[in-house]
Order: structure tokens, then sequence, then C-alpha cells
């Protein structure tokens, strides 16, 4: 019997050091791929601002908590089965199918672009006339979504390339909890963002003076702070998309590209002595930007002659 109770414990010490292990290679794991997704994160909060802005502020959070939603669902119900499944039986199809969501990525910012040169939009705005506010909102909420998807799928990435070594279960778990904790940072700060002009109102009605002065700077200042995230979210939409093209190319043999946008970087980076790592990485960031903007534009104009010949077509047969 003692010698049955001493192996008993023996292989209780054992598990219990094996899921302390697994702890730790998890917790490691989540901040190892928690601080490469940071750019990816950065672009996400620039973007979502703009599906949500514009609306009646009882309208705002609601939409948020959709985006949310969806954002959860694309990562741990889409994105998460995905990964580990490429991950162990067909690796060699992730890196097509993220330069398939750059490319996107890539399009949705050249709309952008066109739109902000004088362009068609990309379908309704706050500038048209809306005749059903719910299809409308519907409507925005979806497109958030979807784009959601695309940066979700590259966060995703990022996270599995730094625990591909890992066990099945620990890379899941990485996975679901740098999904979670990734989307409520995003779109807790979303929140905040889009809501800040309420405080603003609210302080500068209070009969403190300072609070006064900070409520209407905050007025003052968040429709210039909303329109910067709107240029910055389509920039980001650039420079994630066509960064995501080189990386994509540099893995599937082509690396010409990505090593002129590294050749550009090293040498800003080593003329700015020692802001070189801030202009170094603006570098990076705009030639990526400037290769999404092509592909978007190819993508964009083929897309909008195909509309117009289409359309062009349907009326002759009338």
């Amino acid at each position: 019997m003692p010698s049955g109770l001493v192996a008993l414990l023996d292989d209780v010490s054992v598990i219990a050091r094996a899921a302390a292990a697994s702890v730790d290679d998890v917790g490691a794991g989540v901040a190892k791929a928690g601080s490469k997704a940071a750019g990816v994160v950065i672009d996400d909060a620039a973007v979502t601002p703009g599906y949500v802005t514009g609306f009646t502020p009882d309208r705002e959070l609601p939409m948020i908590w959709r985006i949310t939603k969806g954002s959860i669902f694309n990562k741990l119900v889409i994105l998460l089965p995905i990964a580990l499944v490429l991950s162990a039986f067909l690796p060699q199809a992730i890196t097509p199918i993220l330069m398939a969501g750059g490319l996107f990525l890539s399009f949705e910012g050249a709309e952008k672009v066109l739109e902000k040169l004088g362009g068609e939009k990309h379908g309704a705005t706050l500038e048209d006339e809306i005749t059903d506010p719910v299809a409308f909102e519907k409507a925005r909420t979806s497109g958030a979504i979807r784009t959601d998807l695309i940066l979700s799928a590259e966060i995703m990435a990022i996270a599995l390339a730094e625990v591909s070594d890992a066990s099945l279960v620990t890379r899941a778990v990485t996975l679901a909890i740098v999904g979670l904790v990734i989307t409520l940072c995003v779109y807790g700060a979303v929140a905040l963002i889009v809501k800040m002009d309420d405080v603003g109102l609210h302080l500068a009605r209070k009969p403190s003076r300072a609070a006064q002065g900070v409520g209407r700077l905050l007025l003052k200042a968040m429709p210039v702070v909303l329109q910067l995230l709107g240029t910055v979210g389509m920039f980001a939409m650039l420079w994630v998309g066509g960064g995501i093209i080189l990386h994509g190319l540099e893995e599937l043999g082509v690396p010409a590209p990505a090593h002129t946008a590294h050749a550009v970087q090293h040498w800003v980076a080593q003329a700015s002595g020692a802001l070189g790592p801030v202009t170094g990485w603006i570098a990076y960031a705009a030639a990526s930007a400037v290769l999404g903007v092509v592909l978007g534009m190819v993508i964009a104009l083929a897309l909008h002659f195909v509309a117009k010949a289409r359309g062009k077509g349907g009326a002759a047969a009338h």
C-alpha cells in the first residue's frame, strides 16, 4: 500500500509538472505571438472607427458590439479550426490564402483612394440619401466584419507562425487567447474613440470651468481625430495588404520585391541615425503601400470596367 501510494503521488506530481509546463508554454506563446501581431492590431483599430462614425450616438455601441461578436466568430469559429487543420495537413496552403486576403485589403484601400480622388463611391455612404437606416447599418456592420476577417486571418497566421513547433493543444489555446485578447483590446479602444465626443459633450455641460474646457477640447478634437483615423485606416489597408503580398511572394520563391522593400528600409534607417528604427519601419510600410495601391487599383479598375460593361450589356438587351 505505501509503495502504491508513493507511486500514485509520483504520477500526480508528473502530471502537475506537465500541466505547469503547458501553462508556461501557452503563456510564452501568447506573449510572443501578441507582440508580433501588434502592427496588424494598430491597423485594425484604425480601420474600424470609419464604419461606425456618423451614426446617431445610440447606435454606435450596438454596432461596435455586433462587430466585436463578428470578430470573435471570425477568429474562434472560422479561422482557428482552419489554421489548425492547415498547419497539420496542408501548411503550404496558408500563404496563398493570406495573399488572397492581402489582395482584398489592397482592393478595399484602393477603392478609398479612388473615392478621395473624386471617383465613384464604393457602396452606400453617409453622404447618400439613406432610405432604409436598418439595412444601411447592417451593410456597414457586415463590411466591417468582412474586413476584420482578413485582418484577423493575418493576426492568427502570425500567432500560428510563432507557435508552429508547439503541440496541437498549445497551438489551439494560444491562438484562442490571442484572438480573444486582441479582439477585446481593439474594439474596446474603438468604443472609447467613437464615444469621446459624447464624453466631451457631457463635460461641457458641467458647472466646473475645468470640466467645460476639457469637454470643449474633446468636442473640437474628435472630428479631426476621426478624420485622421479614416486616413490612417485607408493607408493601413494598403500597407498591410501590400506587406502580405511581399511576404507571400518571398515565401513562394519570388524574393525580389520583398528584398527591394527591405533595402529601402535599411537605407532609410541608416540615413536617419537615432530615428532609424522608426523611419525604417515607415519606409517599409510606404513601400508595402505602394505595392498595395498598384495591385488594388488594377483590381478596382478591372471590376469597375466589368460592372460598366455588364450595365451597358443589360441596357442594350432592353
